[in-house]
C-alpha cells in the first residue's frame, strides 16, 4: 500500500515541529551556558559590558547550533514518532497495510533537505558570525588589535633554508586573497642551531613566491656597521597554507569558500590535512541526518511494543553521547593522518546509517 500525501504531510509536519521546538530548547540553554561563562570571563575585563557579552554569545550562537543540528534531528524525531505512536496513529496506518519504511520516507526526506540547508546556508552564515566573534574576543579579551595575531606580542613564523634558520616577528598581518603582508618586521638569521648571523629589521614584508619581498630595510650584522636598503629580498620556504596552520580555523570559512582555499595549500600538511576533513565532514552531513532519524525510529518503534519511557530517554542521550565520543576519535585518527581524510569523514555519518538498518531490519517486519 502507498502512503497517502496527506499522511505524508502530516507526518513530516510532526517532525518539523518536533525539530524546531527542541532545536530552540537546545540553543537557548547553550546561549545561557555562553553567557554565563562570558561574564565570568568579563568580571576582570572592566572594558566589557554586558551588551558586548550579549553580542558574542549570539554570534558564537549559530556556530554552537551547527553541533547541535544531530542531535535536534535524533530528539526531534523521537518526539514524532513517540507522539504517533503513542497516539496509535502509526499502529492504525500499520494495520492499514502501510510498512515502517513507508512513514519513514518523508522525515527521512525532510532530514536529507534539513543537512542541505544546514551546510549551504547556515554554514556560511555560522562561519562569518564566529569571525566576528573571535574578532570582538580577541580584541575585548585578550587586547589584540589585530583578529590574526597570535599573542600579545605579535606574530612569530619560524623558516629555513636547509643551513640558515630564521626566526620572523611581525606586530601586525594582513591577508587580501592569497596576498600576505606583515607590518614592523624583525627577522634573526642562525647558522646551524644557534649561531647568529644577523638581524634584518623592515617597515613591512609581503610574501611572494619564495621570497620575502621587505621594504624599509635594515641590516644589522655583529661588529659590521648597519646598513639601509630600500628593498630587501628574503628566500623562504613559507606558504600561505604553513602561515594558515596558525591560525584561521575552518569554522571561520563558509562551505563555499573552502574548496577554493584548500587548492592553496600545498602538500599534506595539518592545516590542509585540518581544512579537507572539515570540508569531507559537511558534505557527509546530509547523510548523518537521516542516519539521526533511523535511529530514532528504532527506539521509538520498540518502545511500542515493549514500553518504558526510561528506555527511549535513556537510549536516545546514550546513542547521541556515543556517536559525538564516536566521531572525535575518528576525527582525531584523520588529523594525525592515520586513517584517510575522507574514510575520517564519512564514517561517522556511514556507521550511525548501517546501525540505525540493521536495527530496523531486526526489529520490524518492513
Amino acid at each position: 500500500m502507498r502512503l497517502s500525501t496527506t499522511m505524508s504531510l502530516y507526518i513530516g509536519r510532526q517532525f518539523i515541529v518536533s525539530f524546531l521546538t527542541i532545536f530552540m530548547i537546545l540553543l537557548t540553554l547553550i546561549l545561557l551556558v555562553d553567557m554565563i561563562e562570558l561574564l565570568r570571563r568579563a568580571a576582570s575585563k572592566p572594558q566589557v559590558n554586558f551588551a558586548m557579552v550579549m553580542e558574542m554569545a549570539v554570534l558564537k550562537l549559530p556556530h554552537m547550533g551547527q553541533q547541535l543540528f544531530p542531535f535536534a534531528i535524533l530528539f526531534g524525531g523521537m518526539s514524532a514518532f513517540w507522539r504517533l505512536t503513542r497516539n496509535h496513529e502509526l499502529v492504525v496506518s500499520r494495520a492499514a497495510g502501510v510498512s515502517a519504511w513507508q512513514f519513514l520516507l518523508p522525515v527521512l526526506v525532510l532530514a536529507f533537505i534539513l543537512g542541505v540547508i544546514k551546510i549551504t546556508v547556515f554554514n556560511p552564515l555560522a562561519s562569518t558570525l564566529l569571525t566576528r566573534f573571535e574578532r570582538v574576543e580577541a580584541t575585548a579579551f585578550k587586547g589584540q588589535e589585530s583578529f590574526l595575531a597570535l599573542s600579545s606580542s605579535g606574530l612569530w613564523l619560524r623558516q629555513s633554508d636547509g643551513t640558515d634558520q630564521s626566526v620572523i616577528h611581525a606586530r601586525s598581518f594582513l591577508q587580501q586573497g592569497k596576498e600576505v603582508e606583515l607590518g614592523t618586521v624583525n627577522v634573526f638569521i642562525y647558522k646551524g642551531v644557534g649561531e647568529f648571523i644577523k638581524r634584518i629589521d623592515a617597515s613591512s614584508a609581503i610574501l611572494d613566491d619564495g621570497f620575502w619581498h621587505m621594504n624599509d630595510v635594515w641590516i644589522h650584522q655583529p661588529d659590521v656597521p648597519s646598513q639601509h636598503e630600500e628593498e630587501f629580498w628574503l628566500e623562504t620556504d613559507l606558504t600561505l597554507g604553513s602561515i594558515q596552520d596558525n591560525f584561521a580555523p575552518p569554522e571561520t570559512m563558509s562551505f563555499w569558500d573552502l574548496p577554493a582555499f584548500i587548492e592553496t595549500l600545498e602538500g599534506s600538511g595539518f592545516s590542509a590535512v585540518r581544512h579537507r576533513l572539515h570540508w569531507h565532514s559537511l558534505l557527509a552531513a546530509p547523510l548523518l541526518m537521516c542516519s539521526m532519524v533511523l535511529i530514532a525510529a528504532t527506539f521509538t518503534l520498540r518502545h511500542a511494543r515493549r514500553g518504558g519511557t526510561i528506555f527511549v530517554i535513556s537510549g536516545g542521550v546514550l546513542t547521541g553521547f556515543v556517536l559525538y565520543f564516536f566521531s572525535d576519535v575518528v576525527f582525531a585518527l584523520g588529523l594525525s593522518d592515520s586513517i584517510p581524510v575522507t574514510l575520517a569523514a564519512w564514517t561517522p555519518s556511514g556507521v550511525t546509517s548501517l546501525l540505525g538498518l540493521a536495527m530496523l531490519l531486526h526489529l520490524e517486519d518492513g
